[in-house]
Parts: C-alpha cells; structure tokens; sequence
C-alpha cells in the first residue's frame, strides 16, 4: 500500500487528506478493518513507538491508551493485585493472569478511564483472544499492533458494527534518520528521536540517598519512555510498572505536576476499600461508573451523594469520601516514580510529588536552581537521578 486517503485531516474542513510515504515506497502498515483518521494515525505511529521501546527496555510486553497523541497510560505486562482488578473492571476476565499482554491492556486502560473514554490502543505484541475480549466491551476508536490471533481479529472486527479500526504495522520497521513535517507551508527537518532510555541513564543520583531498587528503576524507565511521547511540558508519575498520572502539555511545569498528581491519588483512591465498595446499581455500565466514582473520589460538578442525585447511581446512599480520609489514605503511599521531559525550575514541584508517595525521580537537571530541588529531595529522604536528556515531544 503506497498511501491511505483519510477522510479529511485534523478537522472535517481539512481535506484532502492522506499518510504516505515520500520516498514512494511502501506504507510499513496494513489496515485490516476500519478506516482509521488522521488523528487515529497519529495516535497509532505515537503509542507504538511507546511500546515497542517498553518492551524492549523491560523485556515485557506492553500496552499505551493514547487520547489526542498524548499517552492515558503506558505499562508493561506484571500480574495485577485483586483491588486493581476490580478498580480496573476486570475482576471477572478469564485468563487474564496467564496473559502478560492482557495484564499490560488492563493497566493501560484502567489508569485513567475517563480520560481513555474513547481511546487508540498500541500492543507490543500480537492481540491474543483474553486482551481482545476486554478491549471489545471498553469504548475505543482503534487499535496497532504487530498482528492479531484469528480469534482475537474477529471480536475485535465485531466492534463498532464492523467498522472498529484495526491496524497491523511491520515490528521490523524503522523511520529515516531524518524527519519533515510542515507548518504554515514551511518544511522543518529535524534528527529522529532515537535517544535510548535504560537503566544507564539514571547513575548520575544527585541526592543523599543513592539507592534505587530494581523496582524504582523499571519505574522511572517507564514515566521517562511515556515522556517521550507526550505532548510537552510533561511531568509523570509512575509505579507497578505503568503510568499512573499524566500531566500534558501545560505551559508551567508544575501545572503539569499538579495536574498528573492528581491524576495518581484519583488512581490510589480508586482502590481504597470505600471506593470499591460503592452500591451501584445494577445496570448502570462502565462508563458511568467511572463517571461516578471520579465525581465521588473528586467532588467534582456534580455532588453524587446529594439528595435527589444519589438516587440515580446507587441502591443506597453512600457516606461522603472526606479530604481527611482522602489525606490520611494517599499519606500510606509510598515508592512512586516521577518524571519529567524538562528540568525542574523550583523546589514546589517537589513538594507537591512527595504528597503523592513519590520517592524516586528522574529528571534533566540544568535549572539554576537545582541544588535548591535537590535540597528539598533530601528533606524528604528522595533518590532523585539527572538524566541530563531532555524529552520534549511536539
């Protein structure tokens, strides 16, 4: 296939609209079910490059959620625990456990589910029928991945009425060395974004403390490729081998911290006992739970434990989730990886990690003020490593 014609570009007035390749040579994907767009496309080249440079810097397979070419979630394939599952809504697949690929989908796409609403989806490896059941009942534009189980292409070419997008791209394929792409009609040419992201990139610890466990560094390996891919400035926390919170494409750099802590205590929170414990009523689906339960974790527009509303959710009325429960909960939480694509320019950013259990960071380092962030580290007993690499993605 030399080129796709899209159905228009970014927008619906943005026609006409196609992907190629400007050497004339082959596309390195196959579209086997759907018509995929223009951001469809741009999620599925983004996501899979995270995956693949997951799976082989961890050596397990992995899953991104994508959302307007930033990640929801990247994570790689460790068995999930029961509160994760049932947080996730997948407490009642079988053959998850025996599915490292299954386990990988489940936590990219239940990190953040209302922000996945919708969603592409990158595999690291080819779909097998148990990660393609889940992916069937979750609401979803799309999906890349190097190949497909027979088994697993038919439910997912039921979706959607047939129509779901289903793209299989060539594991071997690599871009030129160069890149091009055009804005207000002028070229710009850049080298490809091929730095290697590894556990030789975190020996320069800067900080007191110096130890960074095995598990601390598969974490901060996986905020720092998760980085690569989203929308800068970007800050991301990590732990258990995925993404937990995503702060993209903010202006201020501890904006983007606020807004991916808030992100991992809605995570945490998800699996509190109060939180699992909500009397929903039979029937109401997937998406308005999730719609509830961030509203109830978050007091958010709509009070869910209010009068004349809680009734449309629960078949009882459910005892407010206070800040002091909220506080005293995230205050257990420990061993969180950060990240960020740029260097911190103040200490607050690390003040607001430490409230959401991070003790291990990675970032470029260079600020001005560096040794006042490494300060504030060793307050609070961090391991905090310079990558000196900076990852903005645009």
């Amino acid at each position: 296939m030399k080129e796709f014609e899209l159905k228009y570009g970014c927008n619906p007035n943005q026609k006409p609209a196609k992907i190629f390749m400007s050497d004339g040579s082959d596309l390195p994907i196959e579209v086997v079910n759907g018509r995929p767009g223009y951001i469809n496309f741009l999620d599925a080249f983004n996501s899979w490059q995270l995956v693949k440079e997951l799976k082989e810097a961890l050596s397990l397979p992995a899953a991104a959620s994508f959302k307007h070419v930033s990640p929801t979630c990247g994570a790689v394939g460790i068995p999930l625990s029961e509160k994760q599952k049932r947080a996730y809504f997948v407490d009642d697949v079988k053959g998850l456990d025996a599915s490292p690929l299954a386990c990988a989908y489940a936590r990219a796409r239940g990190t953040d589910r209302m922000c996945s609403f919708g969603d592409w989806v990158a595999l690291s490896d080819v779909c097998d029928e148990v990660t393609a059941r889940m992916i069937k009942r979750e609401v979803s534009d799309g999906i890349i991945a190097p190949g497909y189980t027979p088994e697993a292409f038919e439910i997912l070419k039921s979706k959607k009425k047939g129509n779901y997008n289903i793209v299989a791209i060539d594991p071997e394929y690599e871009p030129d060395e160069l890149e091009h792409k055009q804005v207000f009609g002028i070229t710009f040419e850049q080298g490809h974004n091929n730095f290697k992201i590894d556990k030789a990139l975190l020996e320069n610890v800067v900080t007191k403390r110096k130890d960074l466990p095995a598990n601390a560094v598969r974490d901060l390996i996986v905020a720092l490729i998760t980085l690569k891919y989203t929308q800068s400035n970007s800050v991301c926390y990590a732990v258990d081998g995925q993404a937990i919170g995503v702060g993209a494409g903010q202006q201020s750099r501890i904006h983007c911290t606020r807004l991916a802590g808030t992100k991992a205590d809605t995570w945490f929170l998800r699996q509190y006992d109060k939180v699992l414990d909500l009397p929903f009523k039979e029937g109401l689906g997937r998406v308005g739970r999730d719609n509830v339960i961030d509203g109830y974790i978050n007091q958010n527009e709509e009070d869910v434990c209010a009068d004349g509303i809680w009734e449309n959710y629960f078949t009882e009325r459910p005892e407010p989730l206070t800040a002091e429960e909220k506080k005293a909960y995230l205050a257990t939480v420990s061993d969180v990886a950060l990240g960020s694509d740029a260097f911190f320019p103040f200490s607050d950013n690390i003040e607001r990690a430490y409230r959401s259990g991070v003790r291990y960071v990675a970032q470029p380092g260079g600020s001005v003020r560096d040794d006042a962030v490494i300060e504030c580290c060793d307050k609070y007993g961090m391991v905090m490593a310079f990558t000196g690499m900076r990852l903005f993605h645009h």
